[in-house]
């Protein structure tokens, strides 16, 4: 990515939507894609995460939109976002956050399902 560019003012972003994600909470690709300003733009933040090699960023806090982590149950990603997640008090039964849902939407987020 070019510094100033389109590309890099999305990552920065999607990337800031990340850091937003309060500790022992979680969102969607789609709902960080939204927050960025980026709507349909899912597998834009999921690419992005991918490429990650910044130790701060809580990209264990991104989920697929049903709950579940999207790395192969067993594999090392897994394992690590799981045991991430627990850490922050997130109850993750067979790779699927439960007790939270994912909310679909900033409006959902805020004033609750429709």
């Amino acid at each position: 990515m070019t510094p100033g560019s389109p590309a890099d003012a999305s990552a920065e972003r999607i990337l800031a939507a990340v850091h937003a994600i309060p500790i022992g909470q979680v969102a969607g690709y789609g709902e960080v894609a939204r927050r960025a300003g980026l709507p349909g733009r899912a597998r834009l933040v999921a690419r992005l995460l991918a490429g990650n090699e910044d130790p701060r960023l809580p990209w264990h806090r991104v989920l697929r939109s049903d709950g579940r982590i999207a790395f192969p149950a067993g594999s090392t990603g897994f394992i690590e976002q799981e045991r991430r997640l627990r850490a922050e008090g997130v109850r993750v039964v067979a790779g699927r956050v439960k007790g939270q849902r994912i909310a679909t939407s900033v409006d959902e987020q805020v004033w609750g399902p429709g």
